[in-house]
């Protein structure tokens, strides 16, 4: 069903791509808009490494939410900020792309602890974090990719 990745020898491993999904702080969601176009757009996120799924917030209405309830099918592509090695000038890049289903979390608790939880990888204090959540919760949504297939490479940018 997936492709395999032509340049094979600049894949990196499942444990590199879990490290760059850890680490990176936002990616790219891409969804299937309106009238055929490609939709996305950059996101904060929230790896659960315990389940393997990644978690977003979002309001409870908009382009984003219209385009999930007609095709739950969505690729999430991060980078990490790269690196040179010694006497290059060019940076390293390591990517990773995660095609799978993106679903709204019903449940309100989940929703709760995972908004928390992306809360606590951004905001400087859990104080801070609960203080956005007392003015916001009642408003926000949860969502919930679940992924079906992980890859990730290496690349030169010169």
């Amino acid at each position: 069903m997936f492709r395999p990745m032509r340049r094979f020898r600049q894949q990196l491993t499942d444990t590199q791509c879990a490290e760059v999904l850890r680490t990176a702080p936002r990616g790219v969601l891409a969804l299937a808009g309106d009238d055929g176009y490609p939709y996305a757009l950059p996101m904060d996120f929230y790896l659960d490494e315990e389940s393997g799924r990644l978690y977003f917030h979002c309001a409870r209405e908009g382009h984003k939410l219209d385009a999930v309830r007609r095709c739950d099918k969505v690729s999430f592509c991060v980078m990490d900020e790269g690196f040179r090695r010694e006497g290059e000038w060019a940076l390293n890049i390591r990517s990773v792309i995660v095609f799978g289903r993106l679903h709204i979390v019903e449940d309100r608790a989940k929703t709760l602890d995972m908004v928390r939880r992306l809360g606590l990888k951004y905001y400087p204090n859990a104080e801070d974090v609960e203080k956005e959540m007392q003015q916001a919760a009642d408003r926000v949504l949860c969502l919930e990719l679940t992924p079906e297939h992980i890859t990730g490479k290496i690349v030169n940018e010169s």
